[in-house]
């Protein structure tokens, strides 16, 4: 157990000092901030003409059409910030002009039309679809008003339409957020896994896995490596999250913020699920990624061998998002239960509410089994590929290998 935690601390230092790691994490942490951050962007960027949340927007109604009612539009929240005041269409121009709002509404009528006149910098700006609907609405119901009609007919000529999606079973959670979440799972795993072959095959290079297997077993080499790139692999997850957690509390707007909060459904359960599967969906990958790395001598080698094994973990990552179209069905079953999708998969089933204790377990057991036997099958033939500095080993080599003693 000592020899792991020195071949494990030693891993883990080696790989924090890495400049590929650095640079990357500092790449990732300047795309979420800039992600984070898009709403901002569009706002600077955009057409002075394109509307925002937040928008000023001068509405005027001269001759009264509204009777005083337009002060309404800003309690329908629909993100603008609905200023009403009698103008001329000069006076609008200015304030536009001046950057003092951001487009303008005048208001005339002619005979039985009512037109609204939308003022901007550039005569291709359409009036927002939902503004103008607004105005629609609130010129209804002050008719509808005045016909001193029960509150029942009322109902009767202005009935609320709404449309709900329902699957044949629950599905909770937000799926937008379920496949962000899957897609930075599947990188934690991947990427975390990847660099295990690439440092075995660094050192073969460097002659430092000489001094390792004279000091230590293979078996410990194997074990010690993945357990420390994997807490590499944490130490970058937990950078990203704080930073992600960080960029949206500065620069999303709360409601927005709020709204995907609740629209998670993250349970404390769902997260200790989902670290669980992480961790032994890298070990999986982690123990093929060994094997590969153990067959090269060289480090433009590592690509060509690594080439099925990342084909089979982008399978296993294609096939989990079926959970996302088709929550149910024999397709996710195979996902839920295959390990190469099953850490990718299991989780975000359980975060929609469709996954039983039976299958959960099920899902594990398979899981930790193929481990097992991709563990031993891993160290068999890490322990007499090792030291071949030859020329690149085929799979009859690798189950020569294997066979070997």
């Amino acid at each position: 157990m000592k020899d792991i935690l020195t071949v494990s601390e030693f891993t883990l230092k080696e790989m924090l000092r890495r400049k590929s790691f650095i640079i990357s994490t500092i790449i990732m942490m300047i795309l979420i901030v800039l992600g984070f951050n898009i709403p901002n962007i569009i706002k600077i960027f955009s057409n002075d003409n394109e509307l925002y949340a937040g928008s000023k927007i001068l509405v005027t109604d001269n001759d009264n059409i509204f009777e005083g009612k337009l002060e309404n539009l800003n309690k329908e929240e629909l993100g603008y910030n609905i200023m009403v005041k009698n103008s001329s269409f000069k006076e609008i121009k200015k304030n536009i002009e001046n950057n003092k709002i951001e487009a303008g509404i005048i208001v005339e009528k002619n005979d039985n039309t009512i037109n609204f006149r939308y003022i901007v910098n550039d005569t291709m700006a359409m009036m927002p679809e939902d503004l103008s609907k607004a105005l629609e609405d609130l010129y209804t119901n002050i008719q509808i008003s005045k016909l001193n009609l029960r509150e029942e007919q009322i109902k009767q000529i202005t009935p609320e339409f709404t449309t709900v999606v329902e699957q044949t079973e629950e599905v909770k959670g937000n799926t937008l957020v379920i496949t962000l979440l899957s897609c930075l799972l599947f990188y934690a795993i991947y990427f975390c896994a990847y660099q295990v072959s690439s440092s075995i095959t660094t050192e073969k290079t460097s002659k430092i896995m000489e001094t390792l297997v004279t000091s230590t077993s293979p078996r410990t080499i194997v074990i010690g490596k993945t357990i420390g790139i994997g807490l590499g692999g944490l130490i970058q997850m937990v950078i990203l999250l704080l930073t992600a957690v960080l960029s949206a509390n500065l620069f999303l707007d709360k409601a927005a913020l709020k709204l995907v909060l609740t629209s998670t459904q993250i349970s404390p359960i769902n997260a200790i699920l989902m670290f669980i599967f992480f961790i032994l969906g890298y070990y999986l990958f982690a123990l093929i990624y060994a094997l590969t790395g153990s067959t090269v001598s060289k480090p433009e080698d590592i690509q060509a061998a690594n080439t099925p094994v990342a084909f089979i973990a982008i399978a296993g990552f294609y096939l989990s998002q079926s959970i996302i179209s088709t929550p149910v069905g024999g397709l996710t079953t195979l996902a839920c239960l295959c390990p190469i999708s099953s850490p990718f998969a299991m989780p975000f089933r359980v975060m929609m509410g469709l996954s039983s204790w039976q299958e959960i377990i099920l899902s594990l057991i398979i899981l930790i089994i193929t481990i097992l036997i991709v563990a031993h099958i891993a160290i068999k033939i890490y322990s007499n590929a090792i030291l071949n500095y030859g020329a690149k080993t085929s799979f009859k080599d690798l189950i020569k290998l294997y066979k070997a003693k």
